[in-house]
């Protein structure tokens, strides 16, 4: 979810996801499922090149997850997703333990190389392909859990970054909107619930400037990552727009984006602190909330980047202004934010740099919360609230679907599988979650 230095864990898991959808007051003291109101859905979630596996299997073409994580050096432990928790094979298994957990809903991700194994439409439908998302859907429905379904989760095709460097070039825009429409077209009479991108600020951020994602960029870190978010957001803003006036009529679904948010505390109640929390929550956040809500980004970006930050012409405005039925937002962990009192150096820019804000999560000694098995992964359950009253005040109370928040752990083969099941550590974790989350509704 966050800038991560360095190599990049292939897989990871993705625990709870509950779901926001109403606002009105609810008893504190009654944290139970039947405590939270009508609307509020507890599910799972997962993403296609970390699940799927079948990787050369039923047509499907490489994306540019296979390319980078098959680089010796990308991934901490030399992991892929060839095979991965192979829920190509096995979605029926998973979709019975999903409904023996008594999960409402489960978020997954469709392989645009899967569905497009070329890319573009010139390329053909993999008809395979096709076959196994509506097998997955309707064993879905079969069990009565809600499928929600991500277009865009990272694994973009392969042919894609090599004819056009993909996200970096607007040729983008007509062929996602091409590949939004055949999954409307295939599955949109059971799907009512469309995520157009899953974290846009990770694959601009980690994908263009640190290089720790897939496509693995690194050498303009000062441009390609503001080039890459505008081209996602037009992408984005293109399928949305699709989707309204051709599909949701008939379909009577809904279509919103997924973007992460850490909560992000002053250092110190110096105002100069207290700025730089807002900026980098601003660098974070705002960089896609404000153009799907007011069609620009915003004005602490514009006032620092200058002209190395796209601007959107008069139409692209209005066509991202308002592009979301609702908000999926991803919540895993708060940091302090710090003034960097001296500029960048105007030779040496960077995403990272341009924010003007160092982000610990120690503050005199003492860290924020206990660290997970990654090491930017702090447990702050009070972010969660903090976030989600920000969120409500700020850009007018969207309704907000939590569709990522978890914890992860060191991986120790050697405990025997009863003392991995005592997982006090999620429980807890979630636990907690929820308590903020009861009092944020």
């Amino acid at each position: 979810m966050d800038n991560r230095k360095g190599a990049t864990a292939c897989v990871v898991a993705v625990c709870m996801w509950v779901i926001i959808m109403f606002r009105e007051a609810v008893d504190a003291t009654e944290l139970g499922r039947t405590g939270f109101p009508p609307g509020f859905i507890f599910g799972t979630a997962s993403a296609s090149y970390q699940y799927e596996g079948g990787a050369r299997e039923g047509g499907r073409g490489p994306s540019i997850w296979d390319t980078f994580s098959h680089i010796p050096g990308n991934v901490i432990d030399g992991s892929n997703g060839d095979v991965a928790a192979d829920e190509y094979h096995r979605y029926k298994e998973d979709v019975k333990l999903m409904k023996d957990m008594g999960m409402d809903a489960y978020r997954f991700s469709i392989s645009w190389s899967r569905i497009l194994p070329y890319g573009s439409l010139k390329g053909g439908i993999n008809k395979d392909g096709v076959a196994y998302y509506n097998n997955l859907i309707n064993e879905l429905l079969k069990h009565d859990i809600q499928p929600f379904v991500t277009l865009f989760h990272f694994d973009l095709p392969q042919v894609l970054e090599d004819e056009y460097a993909g996200f970096l070039s607007q040729n983008i825009v007509k062929d996602f909107a091409a590949y939004s429409e055949v999954c409307f077209r295939e599955f949109g009479d059971r799907v009512k619930h469309w995520i157009t991108l899953n974290e846009p600020y990770a694959y601009a951020s980690s994908g263009y400037d640190t290089g720790s994602l897939a496509p693995g960029h690194h050498s303009n870190p000062g441009t390609e990552p503001y080039i890459v978010a505008h081209n996602l957001l037009l992408s984005h803003a293109a399928a949305v727009s699709l989707y309204k006036t051709k599909y949701q009529a008939v379909q009577k679904g809904s279509i919103g984006i997924t973007l992460p948010a850490s909560w992000i505390l002053p250092y110190s109640n110096a105002s100069s602190d207290h700025k730089a929390a807002q900026r980098a929550i601003d660098f974070m956040f705002g960089w896609f909330m404000d153009p799907i809500t007011k069609g620009k980004y915003p004005s602490t970006m514009r006032k620092i980047v200058g002209a190395r930050l796209p601007e959107f012409t008069d139409l692209e405005s209005d066509m991202v202004k308002g592009s979301f039925d609702f908000l999926g937002l991803n919540y895993y962990t708060s940091l302090y934010g710090i003034h960097v009192s001296t500029p960048p150096n105007s030779m040496n820019t960077s995403y990272t740099l341009d924010s003007r804000a160092n982000l610990t999560a120690e503050r005199n000694g003492v860290l924020i919360g206990p660290v997970g098995g990654s090491s930017w992964l702090h447990v702050y359950p009070r972010g969660i609230k903090d976030l989600l009253n920000y969120i409500r005040s700020k850009y007018d109370n969207p309704p907000i679907f939590i569709t990522e928040n978890g914890i992860d752990e060191i991986n120790n083969e050697t405990l025997p599988l009863k003392d991995a099941l005592n997982d006090t550590w999620r429980i807890d974790y979630h636990s907690e979650h929820l308590q903020f989350i009861h009092r944020a509704i």
